[in-house]
């Protein structure tokens, strides 16, 4: 018989049953949430994911801090989403705030709960990240080996493939992943970037377009164009200046398709640079308010 994901909602009456009775057997992550709360959802959903990943491996056990005050008051529950991990009856962890899928996985290794293939995936990122593309592919080719189910291995091999200009590569690659894959975050952002590469093959391209605007700065067409080919050369910046100079000259420019794409880049921003990404909401704000 399959093991199975084990996830509870637990209140003040069951935590001592489902809790603090099943810690002695596996390491019991208790997820402090407030139902109303985004981030707590996010958290919710990703736990249950990695719950159903390592089945039996670990125990999920959900918390409502508005229905169960006492549990609340007895660890101390200040802010929502927090994260507790019991074991033994006691509690050996303690993580506030929202967590993302990288650090959960990191949490959970710390109790020897591992994906082999997951780690492979971790290291060719970071080999990719030092410039060895060569090794990363090799570690990415070898997580597949290993588990061909795991999508977030195929979606960094696609990464790889757009980054070193393979486009049809990582096309095809793409649009071999089931569509659960090709509708998570990062499958958006990898379709995101195959369109923009596909837009930016259709224009005159980067060069022209530069010397084009140097010659005609008010050339919308040309800013246009050239904020796309930045885009698909890893330039959000520069893509930003043109998409802005527009939405400031003529707001109206293809029925706001500046804005649409700075809004776009701003969202695309935001994981890896909040700052940055308020920065140019700030911006845009000033921008539609006059």
């Amino acid at each position: 018989m399959s093991k199975q994901a084990i996830i509870f909602e637990v209140s003040d009456r069951s935590f001592e049953k489902y809790v603090i009775g099943n810690s002695s057997k596996v390491p019991v992550f208790v997820a402090f949430i407030a139902v109303w709360s985004e981030p707590c959802i996010r958290l919710s959903d990703m736990l249950g994911d990695l719950a159903k990943e390592f089945p039996e491996q670990f125990i999920l056990a959900k918390v409502d801090t508005d229905e169960n005050e006492q549990l609340k008051e007895q660890y101390k529950i200040e802010n929502v989403p927090t994260l507790k991990v019991i074991v033994d009856g006691k509690e050996v962890a303690s993580e506030e705030g929202a967590l993302s899928e990288d650090e959960a996985r990191a949490l959970l290794k710390g109790f020897g709960i591992v994906n082999e293939s997951e780690e492979l995936r971790l290291q060719a990122r970071d080999q990719h990240i030092k410039g060895e593309t060569s090794q990363a592919i090799m570690l990415l080719s070898k997580a597949m080996q290993q588990d061909s189910t795991n999508t977030r291995v195929a979606m960094d091999m696609v990464q790889i493939f757009i980054d070193l200009g393979e486009t049809e590569q990582a096309d095809g690659l793409f649009n071999k992943l089931p569509d659960s894959a090709k509708e998570s975050t990062t499958g958006q952002s990898l379709s995101g970037q195959l369109w923009i590469i596909e837009l930016a093959a259709k224009t005159a391209g980067l060069q022209t377009l530069k010397e084009t605007i140097l010659l005609e700065p008010d050339n919308h067409d040309a800013r246009f164009d050239c904020a796309i080919c930045e885009l698909a050369e890893h330039n959000p910046q520069q893509a930003l200046d043109h998409l802005f100079y527009i939405q400031k000259n003529n707001a109206d420019y293809k029925e706001g398709a500046a804005r649409e794409m700075i809004v776009t880049i701003i969202n695309t921003l935001a994981p890896n640079d909040p700052e940055k990404a308020q920065q140019y909401r700030t911006q845009l704000a000033g921008l539609l308010a006059v």
